[in-house]
């Protein structure tokens, strides 16, 4: 009987993570393993979607949302509001869990070594929740980016040229990812030191906007690439623990 493993979301088409399991389980021999993606726009239609699943990915735009529908979450995704992995126990419980965190700290680490430039984090999304999460663990100070401002938010109009040096800059937002390839967070990229750090959580494509920016100042530049790597990694421990 083949194990079940799959992504939801909503508009896959920029996903690689079936492509990355799928290459996997053929390395590894697991010959009774299937991953495939499941899109969906209404999270209530969860549970006859994940139907005979052992577990899955949650990607846009349901990873706050799907909280509600679970049985329980792990402690790192119950502070930081989002789920990027759920376990179905033999039982049907659904178990949350962020290795988003797991994998933006081990790709930002490989990036700044020892360095801890204060950061700026743009959007609000449940990527930039498990990337504060992490920032907040390196004791990295840092602000977050909206279009809106809130109690917890600063707008691009009041970023500063002073924010601009030797600064760790975080897209977590969806500019630059297919099919919005052609956009980049609104900064003044010119006054951005070329001490400071790009990361794009952005992975497809791997060459974006926002990191073209980066390069253009001689910043150091990091794509999501490993970021995705490593969260599936540990996302695989989980469903196999």
């Amino acid at each position: 009987m083949k194990k079940k493993y799959g992504l939801i979301g909503f508009k896959l088409g920029h996903s690689f993570s079936k492509k990355y399991f799928t290459e996997f389980f053929k390395k590894e021999n697991l010959i009774d393993c299937v991953y495939d993606t499941y899109s969906f726009e209404n999270i209530n239609e969860l549970k006859k979607q994940v139907d005979g699943l052992e577990g899955f990915n949650v990607t846009i735009p349901h990873k706050c949302t799907i909280i509600p529908l679970l049985d329980s979450l792990s402690p790192e995704a119950k502070e930081i509001g989002a789920v990027n992995c759920v376990r179905i126990f033999d039982d049907k419980k659904m178990i949350g869990y962020n290795t988003d965190c797991y994998g933006f700290e081990k790709a930002l680490l490989s990036m700044i070594k020892e360095a801890r430039p204060h950061a700026l984090v743009f959007g609000t999304g449940g990527a930039s929740k498990a990337v504060c999460y992490v920032l907040k663990k390196l004791g990295i100070s840092y602000k977050s980016v909206s279009r809106r401002k809130t109690d917890t938010t600063i707008t691009y109009d009041e970023v500063t040229s002073e924010m601009l040096k030797r600064v760790l800059l975080i897209n977590a937002t969806p500019l630059g990812m297919f099919p919005n390839v052609d956009e980049a967070p609104n900064l003044d990229y010119e006054k951005v030191s070329s001490d400071s750090y790009f990361f794009d959580l952005t992975y497809n494509p791997a060459d974006t906007k926002f990191t073209r920016k980066g390069r253009r100042q001689h910043a150091t530049v990091k794509n999501g690439y490993q970021m995705l790597i490593e969260q599936a990694i540990k996302a695989w421990e989980i469903y196999n623990s």
